[in-house]
């Protein structure tokens, strides 16, 4: 039966190729290419670009799993457990994804049964396995791309740009990159046709650290972090001590379990989000100005003003 999608294909022959050099065989590009009626330039293609984060390497025209990086059955009661909630992480977003990532999945476990359960609202992008492969060699060795963008159903080109991270925010996949001097994010699923240029870019460390502290896909380069502190009520704090915010500091812990902590952000939408969601149990405590805007948005949703 003939497959719906390109990213079908390579993702079969993909996962064939990884289960081989698992084995241990060598494989020749030109048998590969007869093996699944393919080019051999593609099949070169699979190698230098959609395989490249593995430790493989060619050796006399054939390409080998480098000694000592053998994917084989865990023996350890940690890595089944680790293994396991990747696999729940994965239904979660379902789609092709799920389905190819328990095929690889199911090589590295020793059985079908799992203890865990999780449920995240996460986008499935297995429709994008090709994008997603060049952006990752173009993040890993900094290379300038050129690609088109799909604003509002326009396709429009992103002209150069330096592609920096693929972020999930909220369950949704971006591309985090500069244009020029100023930063950017493009929805995942809306980017197309990437080609990747010879020209690298050098990265910038503080950015790193925006990015590695950014909470949501609000954050913005140009803005020095600002501090807010928060008032959180005992039987809602629990959870920020459990899973705390990026940059989040407690300054207080009352008796009665509630808490006031503080964190840094670039833009008020970052937090805003959160605050909303708590309310009542969460409030601003400082800067006033932010206090005002959650206010001044709750009267509008009661009414009371316009």
């Amino acid at each position: 039966m003939p497959y719906k999608h390109d990213y079908d294909r390579i993702l079969t022959r993909l996962t064939t190729i990884l289960s081989k050099l698992n084995d241990g065989d060598a494989l020749s590009v030109i048998e590969l290419a007869q093996e699944f009626g393919v080019s051999s330039r593609t099949i070169q293609r699979d190698f230098n670009e959609r395989l490249i984060s593995f430790p493989i390497y060619q050796e006399r025209k054939k390409w080998k799993m480098q000694d000592g990086f053998r994917v084989e059955k865990s023996k350890s009661i940690e890595d089944e457990l680790v293994l396991d909630i990747i696999s729940k992480i994965t239904e979660s977003i379902g789609g092709n994804f799920a389905t190819k990532s328990h095929t690889l999945l199911s090589k590295i476990k020793n059985e079908d049964f799992s203890p865990i359960y999780a449920k995240l609202n996460i986008e499935d992008i297995s429709d994008k396995f090709s994008e997603i492969q060049l952006l990752e060699k173009a993040i890993k060795e900094k290379l300038i791309i050129q690609s088109t963008y799909d604003k509002e159903n326009k396709q429009i080109s992103t002209s150069t740009i330096k592609p920096l991270k693929i972020a999930n925010f909220e369950g949704f996949w971006y591309l985090i990159a500069l244009k020029g001097e100023s930063l950017r994010s493009y929805y995942l699923k809306n980017i197309s046709n990437i080609i990747l240029s010879e020209e690298h870019f050098k990265s910038d460390t503080k950015l790193e650290t925006l990015l590695d502290n950014a909470i949501s896909i609000w954050f913005r380069k140009d803005v020095e972090p600002f501090e807010v502190k928060l008032f959180v009520k005992s039987h809602t704090a629990r959870y920020f001590k459990r899973r705390p915010l990026p940059t989040q500091k407690i300054e207080t812990v009352n008796s009665d379990g509630s808490m006031e902590f503080t964190l840094k952000i670039t833009d008020e939408m970052e937090i805003l989000p959160i605050i909303k969601y708590w309310i009542p149990h969460l409030y601003v405590v400082e800067p006033l100005w932010l206090k005002d805007i959650i206010q001044t948005d709750l009267l509008k949703y009661l009414g009371k003003t316009t």
